[in-house]
C-alpha cells in the first residue's frame, strides 16, 4: 500500500517515480487464478462427475500456483529443489484434472503456462514452452477435438509472455539499483576529492602565511623594506588560495612541479630553512607534474610546521622505469607519527591520490635522521609530454640549487 500510495504521490506531482515497475511479489499472478471460475462453477452445478475428487484437485492445484508464483519472486527459492518438484506436481494435476473432465478444466494449461513462465526464466525457457504448448494440445485434441487449438495458443502465449515480462522488469530494478549504487560512489569520490584538495590547500596556504606574518613581525623593528615585501607575499598568496579554491571547487584544479617548487622555497627561506633543489631525467608529464607537486606541497608544509628543520632538500629523478621524489630535512619530524606509519590526514591523501595512479608514498626518519617523504610512479604516469620544470628553472641540466644562488 505504501508503494501504491508513492506512485500516485508522483503522478500527482507531475514527477518521475524512482521505484516504479510490477511490485516483486507473487500478487501479481494471483488474479489470473480466476480463469479457474469455470470449474468452481460446474462443481457447484453439479455437472462435475466425482466433485469430491474435483474439488481436492481444484484445491490442490490453487495450493500449488499460489506456492510457486510467489516463490518465483526471490532468485534462491526459485532455483529450489523444492520448487522444480512443486512445478512437476502442478503439470501432473493440471494433465490429470483435464484429462478427466476436459471443458473449463483445460484452462488450467494457461495458468500453469503462467507458473511455468514465472519460475523458469532464462534462455532454455522456449524449450519448456513449445513442450508444454505441445501437451496442452494433446491432451486439449483428445479432448475437444480443433476447438482445443486456442488452448496451445494461450499455453505457449501464457508461458513466453510472463517470462518476459518478469524478466525485464527484474533486469529494470537491477539497473535502477546499479544506477543509484554508481551515482553514491560518485558523490562519495568528489566529497573525498574535495576534503583533500581542501586540506592540501588550505594547510600549505595558512602555513605560509603564518611563516610569513612571523618573518614580517621580526623584519619590521630593523628592516621595513623587507617587512613589506613579506606583507606583499601574504597578500599574493592569499589572492592566490582564493583561485585555487574556487578551481578545487570545479574540480579543475592542476598543480606544476616548478610553480610548487618556487613557493615551497619561498616558505622555506621565510621560515629560516634552507632549501636545496635538485633534479636529474627527463620531462615529466602534465598529470606526473600534478601529482609531485601535492608531494612538495603537503612535505614542505609538514617541514615548516613540525620539524624545526635547519635544512630541506628536494629531490626528482627520473628514469624510463620510474620517477622517484623525495623531500628530506634534519629536523626531529612530526612528533605524533610513529615511525612505521604514514602520518596525518594530508599525507594519507597523498598516498590515496598516487596509488590511484599506480604509484607509491612513504614517509618516515631518514637514515641519518630528520625526516623523509618518498613518492614514486610508474612509466605509465611518467612518461609523454614535457610540463612546467623546465620553464620554471627545474630543467634537467639545473642539478642543484639552493636559496642562495
Amino acid at each position: 500500500m505504501r508503494g501504491l500510495r508513492s506512485r500516485k504521490t508522483c503522478r500527482t506531482r507531475g514527477e518521475r517515480d524512482r521505484h516504479a515497475g510490477p511490485p516483486p511479489t507473487g500478487f501479481t499472478l494471483l488474479p489470473w487464478l480466476l480463469m479457474g471460475m469455470g470449474s468452481l462453477s460446474n462443481l457447484f452445478q453439479g455437472e462435475t462427475p466425482n466433485p469430491l475428487v474435483g474439488g481436492l484437485g481444484l484445491l490442490t492445484f490453487n495450493s500449488l500456483y499460489v506456492f510457486l508464483v510467489f516463490r518465483a519472486f526471490d532468485r534462491r527459492k526459485r532455483d529450489a529443489q523444492a520448487t522444480r518438484v512443486a512445478l512437476v506436481l502442478l503439470a501432473l494435476l493440471t494433465c490429470a484434472l483435464a484429462i478427466g473432465y476436459g471443458g473449463n478444466w483445460l484452462l488450467f494449461f494457461p495458468l500453469l503456462g503462467l507458473a511455468v513462465g514465472a519460475v523458469l526464466r532464462g534462455p532454455g525457457l522456449g524449450r519448456w514452452g513449445w513442450s508444454l504448448a505441445v501437451l496442452a494440445g494433446v491432451v486439449a485434441g483428445v479432448k475437444e477435438g480443433w476447438d482445443g487449438i486456442g488452448i496451445v495458443y494461450g499455453t505457449f502465449l501464457s508461458t513466453m509472455v510472463t517470462s518476459a515480462i518478469l524478466s525485464l522488469s527484474e533486469a529494470v530494478r537491477e539497473l535502477r539499483a546499479a544506477r543509484e549504487e554508481l551515482a553514491r560512489r560518485a558523490v562519495e569520490e568528489e566529497r573525498l576529492r574535495f576534503s583533500r584538495d581542501l586540506h592540501d590547500l588550505l594547510g600549505h596556504t595558512l602555513s605560509v602565511i603564518v611563516v610569513k606574518s612571523e618573518a614580517a613581525r621580526r623584519l619590521a623593528p630593523r628592516d621595513l623594506d623587507a617587512s613589506l615585501a613579506q606583507i606583499n607575499d601574504i597578500e599574493s598568496v592569499g589572492r592566490q588560495a582564493l583561485t585555487e579554491i574556487r578551481e578545487a571547487v570545479t574540480g579543475y584544479r592542476e598543480n606544476s612541479l616548478g610553480t610548487e617548487v618556487d613557493r615551497a622555497r619561498s616558505v622555506l627561506t621565510a621560515a629560516g630553512i634552507e632549501p636545496t633543489v635538485r633534479r636529474t631525467g627527463p620531462p615529466l608529464s602534465a598529470r606526473t607534474e600534478a601529482l609531485l607537486g601535492w608531494v612538495v606541497r603537503e612535505a614542505v608544509t609538514n617541514t615548516v610546521r613540525h620539524s624545526g628543520a635547519r635544512t630541506c632538500e628536494i629531490a626528482v629523478h627520473g628514469t624510463p622505469d620510474r620517477v622517484r621524489l623525495t623531500v628530506t630535512d634534519d629536523g626531529h619530524g612530526p612528533v605524533a607519527a610513529p615511525p612505521t606509519a604514514i602520518g596525518g590526514t594530508g599525507l594519507k591523501g597523498l598516498r590515496e591520490r598516487l596509488t590511484a595512479a599506480g604509484g607509491t608514498l612513504t614517509a618516515g626518519p631518514g637514515p641519518l635522521g630528520g625526516f623523509t617523504v618518498t613518492a614514486e610512479l610508474p612509466p605509465e604516469a611518467a612518461g609523454g609530454e614535457a610540463a612546467g620544470g623546465e620553464a620554471a628553472g627545474l630543467g634537467p641540466g639545473r642539478v642543484a640549487e639552493t636559496a642562495g644562488t
